[in-house]
């Protein structure tokens, strides 16, 4: 970052200051009648001075999540709560269709002894699991990083391939073909997940408040009780569950 770059920072942060100021300062006045909004000062999407995430405009980024630096992300791809990618001493790459799940961190090395330079490449419609760490490593399409595992400095998971069990981790057997396809499904599946997080975390807080007041006036009661009654309940739009993500549609394959 040039000399520009940081006096534009610099007054950008100024601003910032005298708003919350202002914030604090209505607040007082309004004494015991203020609402206060309580909004997470979490920046999701971080520079490194020069270094910037490029995140495909349909990508969801859960509000808790941090993605910092050389990162880029491609279409359809979700991270999830708590998870973090940082990309400041070298690059990270994930394709389409992948989800990086709660709590993971993918991170990088700047070279290894030998002088090797090892970003952190993920493939497209890669699934990896919940507290997963990536460090330097490569995942190839249509792989499956299971939960909790730990992926080191040069490792390469190849495609259609699964990290499950073991420290450290051994070939075990070749997938079926089943399994091969539950990969793929269980990328589709947090594909169509992450569009509903993406629409809830959209909402605003009236939208929020009506949907718990048609909640509440719509639950479902007592079926034989409602017809004594010669009550029809209809559940309203707003409170339909997409196909995609409905127990009965999702092809008996569990989003892992």
């Amino acid at each position: 970052m040039g000399t520009l770059g940081r006096a534009i920072f610099t007054v950008g942060k100024w601003i910032r200051g005298t708003g919350q100021a202002m914030d604090r300062l209505g607040s007082t006045i309004q004494g015991g009648l203020r609402v206060e909004e309580q909004v997470s000062r979490h920046r999701t999407i971080m520079n490194i001075f020069e270094k910037e995430p490029r995140i495909h405009r349909d990508v969801f980024v859960a509000p808790s999540a941090a993605v910092i630096g050389d990162v880029e992300i491609g279409h359809g791809s979700s991270i999830w709560y708590g998870s973090i990618l940082r990309g400041d001493v070298n690059s990270i790459h994930i394709g389409s269709g992948t989800n990086i799940q709660d709590n993971s961190l993918v991170h990088v090395a700047k070279t290894n002894f030998s002088g090797k330079v090892l970003p952190t490449i993920i493939g497209s419609n890669v699934t990896v699991g919940h507290s997963a760490v990536l460090h330097a490593c490569t995942i190839e399409d249509e792989a499956f990083v299971g939960m909790g595992a730990t992926l080191l400095d040069g490792v390469v998971v190849e495609k259609h391939s699964m990290v499950w069990v073991g420290n450290p981790a051994k070939f075990l057997r070749k997938l079926t073909e089943e399994e091969i396809a539950f990969i793929a499904q269980s990328a589709t599946n947090y594909i169509n997940l992450a569009q509903v997080h993406a629409a809830e975390n959209a909402k605003s807080f009236d939208e929020i408040e009506l949907e718990k007041m048609l909640r509440k006036k719509y639950a479902h009661k007592d079926e034989e009780y409602d017809s004594m009654l010669g009550v029809v309940r209809e559940i309203p739009p707003e409170l339909i569950l997409p196909d995609n993500i409905l127990p009965h549609n999702a092809q008996k394959a569990v989003a892992r």
